[in-house]
């Protein structure tokens, strides 16, 4: 069975556009959050601070009796001047305080007030994490000036590969999938309080990388192609291209997924959300090397070098009813 993307591409790029919406106004409406103020939740790599994530010890005789009440902590925290605290529940028995720098007295005089208040904690589940204003400032400029650097390294490669249009339509492609995938993790931070970190621009960098290697795959058969037979008609062109590499670009997601989940699943809370991020990721970069990187370039290619202009399904069927009438 062939598949003609470019019958429906008008269908594919409404619904990148509609999740690219979405993620638009998330990460508006997370950058208006009086909690959050970015597009999205910024974890402690990013903002600096002290993290203290604090479990109830249930081997004590009915130090669990009660679940753990929100407005509690706050008060204690607020009375330890920390009222401007980032405070969830984990769990049953778990509270996460994101607060301040804090130093040793400052901490410890927190978790005795916190104890007197809602119960004894285990010392062996404590976490505590603190990280600089400074490092975390930097931490997130490093970021974000590896992204751009990975993105004109691109448009540089495939340029001199293939040429400028080519380049110019990857890249489209892959703000499509960084921006769906942080707009998705915009709505897992404004409803679920997920924050990010310095792991997701990693995941960011991984996703771009696997999503261009599956796009040149695409436009390199189409370059072939037009070397080979340089008379046929775009749109056949690209549909030959994306057929012929359809199965190759559904196994390669399909094994690269099924390791990912295994991380998912199984490689405990440090990995859990970097991997959602890469099945996020290479879910759509997949999705938008075979529906929208290739069908731009076809779109292109038809106004630019005189091809003939694919007339969509919906416009023969008006036309020959119009004529029969």
């Amino acid at each position: 069975m062939k598949l003609n993307i470019n019958k429906s591409r008008s269908l594919w790029w409404s619904i990148s556009s509609a999740f690219i919406l979405i993620s638009l106004i998330s990460m508006a409406i997370s950058w208006q959050n009086p909690q959050i103020r970015a597009p999205l939740r910024p974890g402690l790599d990013f903002i600096g601070g002290t993290r203290l994530q604090l479990e109830r010890d249930c081997t004590q005789l009915g130090n669990c009796d009660q679940p753990i009440n929100i407005t509690t902590v706050r008060e204690v925290a607020q009375a330890q001047g920390l009222g401007d605290s980032s405070i969830q529940i984990v769990g049953d028995n778990g509270i996460s305080i994101r607060t301040k720098d804090l130093d040793v007295d400052q901490r410890t005089n927190l978790q005795t007030a916190l104890s007197e208040k809602i119960g004894i904690f285990d010392p062996q589940q404590n976490q505590i994490d603190t990280v600089g204003p400074t490092l975390g400032a930097e931490l997130f400029r490093s970021g974000i000036i590896a992204l751009i650097v990975s993105f004109i390294g691109i448009i540089i490669y495939l340029t001199f590969r293939f040429q400028l249009d080519y380049a110019l339509f990857a890249i489209v492609a892959l703000l499509h999938d960084v921006l769906i995938t942080a707009g998705l993790f915009s709505i897992f931070g404004l409803l679920l309080n997920l924050e990010v970190d310095s792991l997701f621009i990693v995941a960011l960098l991984t996703i771009i990388g696997f999503s261009v290697n599956d796009t040149v795959v695409i436009y390199d058969r189409i370059r072939e192609t037009i070397k080979v037979n340089p008379q046929q008609p775009i749109v056949e062109v690209v549909d030959d291209a994306v057929n012929q590499t359809l199965g190759r670009s559904i196994n390669t997601t399909l094994t690269t997924l099924l390791s990912v989940i295994a991380i998912f699943v199984f490689g405990g809370e440090t990995l859990r959300y970097f991997a959602l991020a890469l099945i996020i990721g290479f879910a759509i970069g997949s999705y938008s090397s075979i529906f929208v990187a290739s069908t731009l370039l076809t779109w292109w290619r038809e106004r630019t070098e005189k091809y003939p202009i694919l007339v969509s399904a919906e416009a023969i069927d008006t036309s020959t009813n119009s004529q029969d009438g």
